[in-house]
């Protein structure tokens, strides 16, 4: 058993990954040359973390799965418009250009998915749980235990609990920006009832990335950039 503390590190590491070279590529790169990067070294490091990883595939069928997540991916894209645009403006929105917007899609459609599923519903939903279990257990240090004696990896498909479902919506939305709270809250909570109804992670990657493909394709072909 590998525990959860030194997983921390290959679970999190795409995640934080992309987050910095987001925040710090924009000050020295163009859109184009930042998303490059992003792409090339987050998906370096999720081959380099996948030995770490459980298994995304769960006891039922992936194909279904996949089919079930594209659902919940179109769901989860009407979730979003609907919840993000009261609070956003498109005053000082201006459309990206064709190369910076196609390779925004390959990362929104086909690297974040994986990371953040990886981090939210692979990570700390299962660590949430896994502290929320020796809470009950009136252990005196229930993190300590989650952390030092337990692994993700050794979690049953599809178990959980309510301090998991919020620990992880929570730490999702964290993660947004503040007008998109209310949206992002509902799609963790979209992504944690998938995670349980399918006991497996392929499903929340296939709904996210089906989420994030059709977000762009609405805001490219409705010209509404202020929602991504």
């Amino acid at each position: 058993m590998i525990p959860n503390h030194r997983l921390l590190v290959p679970y999190a590491a795409p995640y934080f990954a992309y987050v910095l070279i987001a925040t710090v590529g924009e000050r020295f790169f163009s859109m184009e040359v930042n998303y490059l990067l992003r792409i090339g070294i987050v998906s370096a490091t999720l081959f380099w973390a996948r030995q770490w990883f459980f298994s995304f595939k769960g006891p039922r069928s992936p194909l279904v799965s996949a089919f079930v997540g594209a659902v919940a991916g179109i769901a989860g894209l009407i979730l979003w418009v609907a919840l993000l645009t009261p609070f956003v403006s498109g005053a000082e929105a201006k459309p990206w250009s064709q190369s910076a917007f196609l390779l925004r899609l390959l990362a929104a459609g086909l690297i974040v998915p994986i990371f953040e599923e990886v981090m939210m519903r692979g990570y700390v939903f299962r660590v949430a749980l896994q502290w929320d279990e020796a809470r009950k257990n009136r252990s005196k240090d229930a993190l300590t235990i989650a952390m030092d004696e337990r692994s993700v990896n050794d979690v049953k498909s599809g178990a959980w609990s309510w301090a998991a479902i919020i620990i992880s919506t929570l730490a999702f939305t964290a993660g947004h920006t503040m007008p998109e709270w209310p949206a992002s809250i509902a799609y963790g909570l979209l992504m944690a009832g998938l995670y349980i109804l399918r006991k497996d992670l392929l499903s929340c990657i296939v709904a996210h990335g089906v989420t994030n493909i059709t977000l762009a394709l609405y805001v490219f072909s409705t010209g509404k950039w202020y929602l991504w």
